[in-house]
């Protein structure tokens, strides 16, 4: 408006065509700024690299140091927070991938001492490969969430880095993370032995995958009542079971598969209902198995 304005004294010497020509120009201009003013979503440069635990073969840290792409001065960053003993976490990550990687691979175990150290959430923030190690997903998750390695670790990822991880640090990816435990009974079972509503219990991961619940260990476990009980949970979004020696790559929508093994993958269910007494079922549903070499894509998130 205020640029219309300040040139209608020139306005007045122009025909009718070229008055309206002038106009459009400069409405379509301010349409175009404004549109570049309005706060959208980041790009997503990163990958994600999710193990489903299990061995490690020297293929598979190939497969990680390929889609990592580390440049000469690049360093990669371990967190080992998953375990119960970091140190070896690390120790048996670092002698996997440095057969095959000269670039300095650190251990940055975060304490509560050291949650917000700026010198380590720096190297961080510029590590181009950050591997969260295997244990407990949720003992990660109580270390880091609300905490600046959060956001750092989800800057590293938009800006370009690989993040990957190991069984659960492969789980702690997903927007809803499974825990392991059920609701419904105390003893912890490597498997659920049941399909019931309200029973699985899924927590807050990093959300570095929107569309998709990650469950690890899969084919080995048999874990499909597990991954059944969260895509009841959330039936619009695809659950991802990755067995061990196996690896998805994800790059956005798109997911290709690297390792021994297979990925299975469950969405879609129809006509979703809940029993009186609280069972599961559906007539129909999506059941996708992935080897090594395949490429699939996953809806947009909801």
């Amino acid at each position: 408006m205020i640029i219309i304005i300040s040139f209608a004294p020139y306005l007045a010497y122009l025909n009718d065509m070229a008055c309206h020509k002038i106009i459009s120009s400069f409405v379509l201009l301010f349409v175009f700024f404004c549109t570049l003013a309005q706060p959208g979503t980041p790009e997503i440069k990163g990958k994600l690299f999710m193990i489903g635990g299990g061995d490690r073969p020297p293929s598979l840290m190939k497969s990680l140091l390929e889609t990592a792409a580390l440049k000469e001065n690049d360093y990669v960053v371990v967190l080992p927070m998953s375990s119960e003993e970091p140190d070896t976490a690390y120790y048996y990550f670092k002698a996997d991938l440095e057969i095959q990687c000269r670039n300095a691979i650190v251990n940055f175990n975060f304490t509560k001492e050291r949650i917000s150290d700026n010198r380590w959430l720096d190297s961080l923030e510029k590590a181009k490969l950050i591997f969260i190690t295997g244990g407990d997903q949720e003992r990660f998750m109580n270390v880091v969430l609300n905490t600046p390695v959060y956001n750092v670790i989800k800057t590293a990822y938009r800006n370009g880095a690989t993040i990957a991880g190991t069984s659960a640090g492969a789980a702690v990816m997903s927007k809803y993370m499974i825990t392991g435990r059920e609701l419904t009974d105390t003893v912890y079972h490597p498997t659920f032995r049941k399909i019931e509503d309200k029973n699985i219990e899924l927590k807050q991961g990093l959300g570095l995958i929107e569309n998709a619940i990650i469950d690890q260990h899969f084919i080995a476990r048999s874990r499909y009542n597990r991954l059944l009980s969260a895509l009841a949970a959330y039936p619009k979004i695809a659950c991802i079971g990755i067995d061990e020696a196996t690896a998805i790559i994800v790059q956005r929508n798109k997911i290709k598969v690297s390792g021994q093994s297979q990925v299975i993958v469950l969405k879609n269910p129809e006509q979703l209902i809940v029993t009186r007494n609280g069972l599961i079922k559906f007539s129909d549903i999506r059941f996708s198995v992935y080897t090594d070499g395949d490429e699939f894509s996953l809806d947009e998130p909801n």
